[in-house]
């Protein structure tokens, strides 16, 4: 069996939307409830009365992830992220899974970045993981400390201190297109992600497959009682081999967040030619 390469862009912070789905044997990504208009109607488009403050809300709601102190999740298509950013550390944590037991390939990223290092924990499984030559040569046990002139630009293990937010919110609610408040602290609406490729939530090659629909995809979103952003969800339909799925933006712990904890030295090794030929 020959297991592709994970491609930068594909990985998009854990999001591999078309390209874990082939690796995936089991991850249908059935897109849930979650994400359907929570009040009955139609969505009022961006130029009728009350439509712009709705909008002005979504956008000001991500203003304090600017800020760089908060924890977020994201999930879609088999694929999980829980992490923090701790930007006066200039430091931030990612832990990914994609897949699971029974796929092809599972694979668990935890990663640390502290300026201007970082390091990576990988975890490979999944049923291909015993037949493919040098797969489980990966599975160091260690953190392996990744060469920065290696990583650079690279979306799944890099990371951008002057971009602090790895699933992009700030990118996807300046594409909304129609919205309309469904309730205290809630909207419903719909995104043009076609001009969202930079958020990290979504692999710019799902953007292409969704093709017309990219401009249209429906979404619900909740702030707090300060009116920062606590949840984004887009209902992303079926495109290509991908199936329709829910994709789930999460942030909470504003201003809370702590410094990354450096691993041990004696828990680090140097990453392998072998690792980033993974990703390249």
């Amino acid at each position: 069996m020959k297991i592709r390469r994970f491609s930068a862009a594909a990985f998009a912070a854990a999001m591999v939307i078309p390209g874990l789905a082939a690796c995936n044997d089991t991850g249908t990504g059935t897109a849930g409830a979650s994400a359907s208009p929570a009040a009955s109607g139609s969505i009022a488009p961006s130029g009728t009365p009350g439509a712009g403050d709705a909008k002005q809300a979504l956008l000001n709601s991500t203003n304090a992830i600017r800020d760089g102190n908060f924890r977020f999740t994201m999930s879609g298509a088999g694929s999980t992220a829980e992490g923090q950013v701790h930007e006066p550390s200039q430091s931030a944590e990612m832990r990914m899974t994609i897949g699971d037991a029974s796929s092809d390939l599972m694979m668990k990223l935890d990663l640390i970045h502290y300026k201007p290092d970082s390091w990576v924990k990988l975890e490979l499984g999944g049923k291909a993981a015993d037949t493919v030559p040098g797969l489980r040569q990966l599975n160091l046990g260690r953190y392996q400390h990744l060469d920065q002139r290696r990583i650079e630009g690279n979306r799944a293990l890099g990371f951008d201190f002057d971009k602090l937010d790895p699933a992009g919110s700030a990118v996807l609610t300046q594409g909304v297109t129609e919205v309309r408040q469904t309730g205290d602290g809630t909207y419903a609406g719909t995104i043009d992600v076609s001009k969202a490729a930079e958020a990290g939530s979504l692999d710019p090659a799902l953007i292409t497959a969704l093709g017309a629909q990219a401009k249209s995809v429906p979404f619900t979103a909740k702030v707090d009682a300060q009116g920062r952003l606590s949840e984004l969800v887009m209902q992303v339909p079926a495109a290509g081999q991908g199936a329709a799925q829910d994709v789930r933006i999460t942030y909470s712990d504003y201003g809370n967040a702590v410094a990354a904890q450096k691993p041990p030295a004696d828990q680090v090794v140097e990453a392998p030619p072998e690792f980033y030929n993974l990703f390249n």
